[in-house]
């Protein structure tokens, strides 16, 4: 048994059997998924990608009546997914999968040495959840690494691509605009969101090759309408949608979010001086990759792996961790990594826990607020 628990530490301590123990995981999934025909997502991807390219409009509930899911993504996204999804589906799928997989991995592993911990601990934290979001062929991946290697770039003052990656994310996803905040905490600030705008527009005006100029506004306009009508008609996993204030909070989304949003930027402002501190900002991310799954009117359990991406950039800031960081850290672990697999939790106990008490969501919350108070409090930077 000893030996047997040496060769399994050594093995998750070595980061290149790590890496390909979790791409097996994904293409067995991925293969799964598409020989069974569960890669709805990726059809959805591919379909309305398709159907934009042949001249046909996939916001339309002719689309969703005929794929029984909703295409939600921006008319760019149809305009960059192209390459992919003119492949066989596949193939297609599995090169959009692994893709992710390994981004993502990249990501984490090429985070700013500041973050003094080895690297492989965040990947492993992260792994339940990343697999999580391989299954459904999920876009959270994209956004989160999107996120993690931006903020490295901007570490490493490479602004240029690290603007672009934000462009790309925040004009398909909406999500990755919060990001440009950060811009503020970094030199040329002027210079950059200039190349935010540059960036932004070629991207946005881009599904003009099919569209014409013409038709881009109305096209934009039509996948509002669509966006907007399917967030009203689901229960997500936020605070927006925890059934005692769901009825408030619903028809006035836009409010709440403008609102906490608001505040968050006003606290921001008022830390300026604090800018140029490298805990600061990772931990300033962590809590926008928080805002953004808490706040959203869209959020399901394996979009968490960008909240908790930015969890990872708090917790390994922390020159020391006391016992309260550590049981948040095993309980978000257990809650959204280890309940959601019903290969490793009773289905029925983690519905309870899920639907009837809201468990994630109120955990995450404590977990949130908490992010923010020690983000606004001086805390000395891990060395």
């Amino acid at each position: 048994m000893y030996k047997l628990k040496n060769a399994i530490a050594a093995f998750f301590s070595d980061s290149r059997k790590v890496f390909w123990f979790g791409f097996l995981i994904a293409t067995i999934a991925t293969a799964l998924e598409l020989f069974r025909g569960r890669a709805e997502n990726y059809h959805v991807f591919a379909d309305a990608t398709l159907y934009f390219w042949q001249g046909i409009n996939p916001y339309t509930h002719e689309f969703v009546e005929e794929l029984h899911r909703y295409f939600l993504y921006t008319p760019v996204f149809t305009v960059l997914f192209a390459p992919i999804a003119f492949l066989p589906d596949y193939i297609g799928g599995l090169v959009w999968n692994l893709t992710n997989y390994t981004l993502m991995y990249w990501a984490v592993m090429t985070l700013p040495d500041k973050i003094a911990v080895p690297k492989l601990k965040i990947f492993l934290y992260l792994l339940l959840l990343l697999e999580q979001s391989i299954f459904p062929f999920q876009y959270n991946i994209t956004v989160c690494y999107i996120f993690l290697y931006a903020f490295t770039l901007l570490e490493k003052d490479k602004p240029v691509l690290a603007v672009l990656l934000i462009m790309i994310s925040a004009t398909t996803k909406i999500y990755g605009v919060f990001e440009l905040a950060l811009l503020f905490c970094y030199k040329h600030t002027f210079r950059n969101f200039c190349y935010a705008a540059l960036f932004g527009a070629i991207l946005l005006v881009s599904p003009a090759i099919v569209k014409g100029f013409d038709g881009l506004l109305p096209y934009y306009g039509e996948w509002w309408s669509i966006l907007h009508e399917h967030n009203t008609e689901q229960v997500f996993i936020s605070l927006i949608h925890i059934p005692i204030i769901r009825p408030f909070m619903v028809p006035h989304s836009g409010e709440v979010q403008l609102g906490s949003l608001a505040i968050l930027a006003i606290a921001f402002f008022a830390t300026y001086k604090r800018w140029g501190d490298f805990t600061y900002r990772a931990r300033m991310l962590a809590v926008l990759m928080g805002w953004i799954l808490l706040f959203s009117d869209a959020s399901e359990n394996h979009t968490y792996i960008i909240a908790f991406s930015g969890f990872m950039m708090f917790y390994y800031t922390k020159p020391e961790h006391t016992l309260f960081d550590k049981i948040l850290y095993w309980t978000n672990w257990f809650v959204f990594g280890v309940m959601p697999v019903d290969v490793l939790f009773p289905v029925p106990v983690y519905a309870f826990f899920r639907k009837v008490l809201w468990l994630d969501v109120c955990l995450f919350t404590v977990t949130w607020v908490y992010m923010i108070y020690q983000t606004l409090n001086k805390v000395r930077v891990k060395s």
